[in-house]
């Protein structure tokens, strides 16, 4: 970044910096990696993006670089060593959803072509480009985070409400919601 340019207020240290100046808001067409970033917005419900943020390696290394087709076949073993795993979220509850949305992940795959195709799906396919001036216009969720929230649970997701499904969509390009006076903003319009 130059000293002469804004960003958005959120990011506090030099891991969010980086994050948001590089992949926050970068429309994603890869299936691994939407994967990834919804277990992820997944496992902070009720943390900080932050922690899950500092852990992201360790989910990684943990659940096989987010392979689906192997995470679909964890079975108890798998459980209690991630569990046991204090370099992830160690939550009973998120580590079984975790498992039930790479099943989930595998059939809407199958139904689609890909994960892709039916996510983006929800936006007609190009990203919404808002033009907020400020947070406190950035809303937590919208029309279109209901209806995916509603459609993903339906197909048997978990941890998929609809404020997760909103920072989803934006961490993942399906909505632009960097500030209209931050640099990231008209990079990614």
């Amino acid at each position: 970044m130059k000293p002469n340019q804004i960003r958005c207020p959120w990011p506090a240290d030099e891991l969010m910096i980086r994050y948001h100046d590089t992949e926050w808001g970068v429309p994603v067409h890869d299936d691994r990696l939407l994967f990834e970033y919804l277990i992820l917005e997944g496992a902070q419900a009720g943390l900080s993006w932050n922690t899950v943020l500092k852990k992201r390696e360790n989910y990684r290394v943990a659940f096989d670089n987010f392979d689906a087709e192997k995470i679909a076949r964890y079975g108890d073993q798998k459980i209690a060593a991630l569990l046991g795993n204090a370099g992830i979220i160690r939550n009973r509850l998120k580590i079984a959803a975790t498992i039930q949305n790479a099943k989930s992940f595998l059939k809407v795959r199958e139904e689609f072509g890909s994960f892709d195709a039916y996510l983006w799906w929800f936006v007609d396919g190009e990203p919404i480009i808002n033009r907020r001036k400020s947070m406190r216009e950035v809303l937590a969720r919208t029309e279109i985070s209901d209806a995916m929230s509603k459609d993903l649970l339906k197909r048997g997701f978990k941890f998929v409400g609809s404020t997760i499904c909103y920072a989803h969509m934006q961490a993942v390009g399906m909505v632009n919601d960097h500030l209209v006076n931050c640099f990231r903003h008209k990079e990614l319009s």
